[in-house]
């Protein structure tokens, strides 16, 4: 399996500060990144950022957030 790096966007401003970059096994999955009491999901729609080094990477947008069950 290959690691490809995705810039998130949207979701708590806290988490983007911290984890911007992430990476996922396929551009066709949901990204869940564990976040407080919870997850928070990003998802990619077609949109690609370039990053500082030139770079084309996919943008997994936040679609949602669910909670760790007690």
């Amino acid at each position: 399996m290959t690691d490809i790096k995705v810039t998130l966007s949207g979701g708590p401003a806290e988490l983007i500060e911290r984890h911007r970059e992430w990476t996922v096994g396929s551009i066709g999955e949901v990204a869940k990144v564990s976040f407080g009491a919870g997850y928070e999901h990003f998802s990619h729609h077609g949109e690609f950022a370039t990053t500082d080094s030139g770079d084309q990477v996919p943008v997994f947008a936040w679609c949602g957030r669910t909670r760790v069950a007690e």
